[in-house]
């Protein structure tokens, strides 16, 4: 039976690498030395071939910023306690979190999904994106986190809400959470998918001391352990160590690849939505624009071996999907010198030859 993710990864194709010569000469008959523009250079060219076209318009941004929490919390892993998810849910709502301030800042939509909250949320407005699986996951460090099918409708959740960006005319999506204690499952998929060390690559969250990193390594190893024999494909991996707004990114990402809007990847957690993405079709690749380098410790070893290159590097660990509204800006930048800028052979300006 064909379902939502299996018809969403048959959609996915790599993006055709025959534009990369009329981008790359534009780029070069633009007037400026080749090459100057750096990075912004390379994220145009990949926002060209992920949108078909070398002719981009203007991005329409949306930023999905996903809620959920984690029973692992009952570790003590997190310096906040686990009700700070729902209450940090209703101030997104209310227009008074970080993400709300740089969503206006660069002109992007935001939806705040409820995936996993624990908590009805009674008093959230209509703008809430009620697609809540379950209250909450389970404690990783006793068992499995959800079923493989609640993994798979978290995922089709996030998918689904993609599908409804390109229905909108968004053109560049970006991946936000909120979720008290996620960098532990976020942290457990990076080893279980990647085959990192929890030793190596556990931080702090909202603020452990080293103390409290050391018990977090403990819960985390003891978390892969319990569910080794779960850890046997990106799906029931998702489903044993993650989380349910991890599994909504991943399903934002593929949605979005499948209509071919890039999305523009936050921090710690996100990166391990995309983590899970890309196990689940490695095409999505080319989709992917990271933004900015987390302050946790273990994210510069993980985006080395995804082979990324982030946009910003500004000591952030917030989540919320602040770091991929700062980089929209970068990429709207790009867009614009790209689109806006003379040529020299348009404008009589002599290149170096």
């Amino acid at each position: 039976m064909m379902t939502v993710l299996n018809d969403t990864l048959t959609k996915i194709a790599p993006v055709d690498e025959t534009l990369t010569g009329a981008i790359q000469a534009h780029l070069d008959d633009l007037t400026k030395p080749q090459g100057s523009r750096g990075l912004l250079e390379a994220v145009v060219a990949r926002y060209c071939k992920a949108r078909n076209t070398a002719s981009p318009a203007t991005p329409t941004k949306r930023i999905v910023c996903f809620g959920a929490d984690h029973g692992v919390c009952e570790e003590g892993i997190s310096a906040f306690p686990a009700e700070v998810t729902p209450q940090m849910v209703m101030n997104m709502l209310g227009g008074g979190a970080a993400i709300n301030a740089f969503t206006k800042h660069v002109g992007s939509d935001l939806v705040i999904v409820d995936m996993g909250v624990n908590d009805p949320l009674a008093d959230a407005p209509d703008t809430l994106k009620r697609c809540k699986i379950r209250s909450g996951t389970g404690n990783i460090a006793k068992g499995p986190a959800m079923t493989e099918a609640e993994a798979q409708a978290a995922l089709e959740a996030g998918i689904n809400l993609a599908n409804e960006a390109a229905a909108d005319g968004i053109t560049l999506l970006g991946s936000g959470d909120m979720g008290i204690g996620n960098t532990t499952p976020s942290t457990a998929l990076y080893c279980a998918l990647l085959g990192c060390e929890p030793r190596d690559i556990t931080g702090p969250g909202t603020g452990l001391d080293a103390e409290g990193v050391h018990h977090k390594v403990a819960v985390i190893e003891h978390a892969l352990e319990i569910n080794k024999e779960r850890l046997t494909s990106p799906l029931s991996t998702l489903a044993a160590v993650g989380g349910l707004e991890i599994a909504g990114i991943a399903g934002l990402i593929l949605g979005g690849a499948a209509n071919r809007i890039p999305i523009v990847v936050d921090g710690f957690i996100s990166t391990a939505g995309a983590v899970v993405a890309l196990a689940l079709c490695p095409a999505v690749k080319d989709y992917l624009l990271f933004s900015h380098m987390s302050k946790e410790p273990g994210h510069a070893g993980i985006l080395a071996k995804l082979q990324a290159e982030p946009l910003l590097d500004l000591g952030l660990r917030l989540g919320e999907g602040t770091g991929a509204a700062l980089a929209m800006s970068l990429i709207d930048a790009s867009i614009k010198f790209y689109t806006e800028m003379a040529t020299f052979s348009g404008a009589g300006v002599s290149d170096s030859n």
